[in-house]
């Protein structure tokens, strides 16, 4: 089986990551640089940037921020927000990213996915999907764009088989309703999402506690749990996690 990845997520606005909750009400975590290189040192898997008001902005995510980060790191790292064309992609790898996240461009212009997979492999492709549930109790879920606050009118799971089919490599998976509450990953959207592609699913949005992982793995369905808050504030650290989850039978790289 497997190794199951813990990825670790900057949000980032004005050079600064940021935390808040269902995409909004921001505040402070910390600087880019070096919460990577603590990552770096604790054992995360991967890292991923997301420039949060680039698209709102329109411009390109920072270059300097990516530069600084990526000199701290000896893992993967992936780059989203405000990447809109093949030069976008082309300036956040330049600058040291190994993989792109689109998001609304993807959505507005599918193509973008195909062309970017071709010039840099589909490994080098994140599709990011954003999805809230569109009747509460109700297992069905809506796209959003621009940062969450644009209904697309795609629902989730058909629009994560197209973005395979167009060359995706992975899909990242937010649960808008469950960002920053720490009430635990929805499980339901993630297994829906991953019983239907055959790429890579990280799942993103609501990581609490060390259990909240255990559950996404296995009920989820997921190859990876994204998280934000829990490491920023050092509530619990990588190593940990992954010892609990190797505890729990699931395979993780130590």
């Amino acid at each position: 089986m497997l190794s199951k990845r813990i990825i670790a997520c900057l949000d980032v606005r004005n050079g600064q990551v940021v935390k808040g909750v269902n995409f909004g009400g921001l505040r402070s975590a910390g600087d880019p640089a070096e919460l990577a290189r603590r990552y770096n040192v604790e054992g995360i898997d991967e890292l991923v940037i997301l420039d949060i008001t680039a698209t709102l902005e329109a411009r390109r995510a920072l270059a300097d921020t990516i530069r600084a980060v990526a000199r701290e790191l000896f893992i993967p790292l992936a780059v989203g927000g405000g990447i809109r064309t093949e030069a976008d992609a082309a300036a956040a790898v330049d600058a040291g990213a190994d993989k792109v996240s689109l998001n609304t461009a993807a959505i507005a212009e599918p193509d973008l996915i195909t062309r970017i997979a071709a010039r840099y492999g589909s490994q080098a492709v994140v599709v990011a999907i954003d999805a809230k549930r569109t009747t509460p109790g109700v297992d069905r879920f809506s796209v959003y764009a621009r940062s969450g606050q644009a209904d697309a009118g795609r629902d989730a799971v058909e629009w994560a088989r197209e973005a395979e089919a167009r060359g995706a490599g992975e899909i990242l998976l937010t649960s808008i309703d469950r960002d920053g509450t720490k009430a635990g990953f929805d499980c339901a959207l993630t297994a829906a999402v991953s019983s239907a592609v055959s790429i890579p699913v990280i799942a993103s949005g609501g990581a609490g506690g060390l259990n909240d992982f255990v559950e996404i793995f296995t009920a989820g369905r997921a190859d990876a749990a994204l998280a934000a808050s829990i490491f920023h504030y050092a509530e619990t650290s990588v190593g940990a996690l992954k010892a609990h989850l190797r505890h729990h039978g699931i395979p993780v790289r130590l």
